[in-house]
């Protein structure tokens, strides 16, 4: 890396509430580029984007990865029904305001991908570039019920369990829930995984989200309508990445998408589902080259 600093950044919301991020600033070369924006998937956090960021920095950006309220080291909301993807685009938004970020490139990772398209619809002046990670305007049910599965049953008294004794335990359950999207992926992959799933306490690894997140998500109010936000990406330069295996990001519906934005870029990530992890060699050359076009 070319005189990268990372820094670690808590930014005040909208209801008195901080985010946390983490910020890689591109040596002599910050500020030359748009930043890059990293947004995550919903029981995610902000450690997902620690090996790819790197690799963006090092292009010459300085690259900001943020966790959701409730997720990570961003505070937990008082009042659970926040957890809605509508909030998360009025809190990122007030991110960027307090550092003074005029205009970003954006990665979203599946909930990540969603703001990223309700942010373009409210402020596109502020969207220099949106890569979405396995996500559109439509979810297959097929997928939708499986992530139902795990988190619902979070939110139904999962958040009561012991936690696990050890990290390699931990890294047995994420394995367990997630092997379908990574097969055949090997013992340290899976402790990345974990690691960055769970946090280390006294009691031991707890998984790092408010379990408020789970009882939103089976009883918050239905998520916006994102074809218009998607469509608004028209005049946005726009990659997207699709796992092989997803059961989230169907063909069909990559397909709907090009009907409505023809010209967005496209990226497969052989023998994963959801979602990449974009490390994979073909997502980052999509990223480096879909970023190399942007100002």
């Amino acid at each position: 890396m070319n005189d990268i600093r990372i820094e670690h950044l808590r930014v005040n919301i909208s209801d008195g509430l901080d985010l946390h991020g983490r910020a890689l600033i591109a040596g002599p070369q910050s500020g030359a580029k748009s930043p890059v924006v990293c947004l995550p998937g919903l029981t995610r956090n902000a450690a997902d984007f620690e090996d790819i960021a790197p690799l963006l920095a090092d292009e010459g950006r300085d690259v900001y990865a943020f966790s959701l309220r409730g997720r990570g080291w961003s505070d937990h909301a008082r009042d659970h029904t926040s957890y809605h993807p509508l909030t998360y685009k009025d809190d990122i938004l007030a991110a960027l305001d307090a550092l003074s970020i005029e205009k970003a490139a954006f990665v979203g990772t599946s909930l990540g991908g969603i703001v990223t398209m309700l942010i373009n619809a409210a402020a596109p002046r502020r969207v220099a570039g949106a890569a979405l990670n396995d996500i559109g305007p439509d979810l297959a049910p097929e997928g939708l019920a499986r992530i139902a599965g795990y988190v619902g049953a979070r939110a139904d008294g999962a958040a009561r369990k012991p936690p696990h004794a050890t990290l390699d335990a931990a890294a047995a359950e994420i394995r367990s829930i997630n092997e379908v999207a990574f097969p055949d992926r090997d013992t340290a992959f899976w402790l990345r995984f974990a690691a960055r799933t769970y946090r280390q306490t006294r009691a031991g690894w707890m998984l790092d989200y408010d379990p408020g997140v789970a009882r939103a998500f089976t009883d918050a109010p239905a998520p916006p309508e994102l074809w218009g936000p998607f469509e608004s990406l028209k005049q946005t330069p726009t990659l997207v990445v699709r796992g092989q295996l997803s059961d989230l990001l169907s063909k069909d519906i990559v397909s709907r998408m090009r009907d409505a934005h023809p010209n967005f870029d496209y990226c497969e990530v052989a023998q994963t589902g959801h979602a990449p992890t974009l490390t994979e060699p073909e997502a980052v050359n999509a990223l480096r080259t879909f970023l190399s076009a942007i100002d």
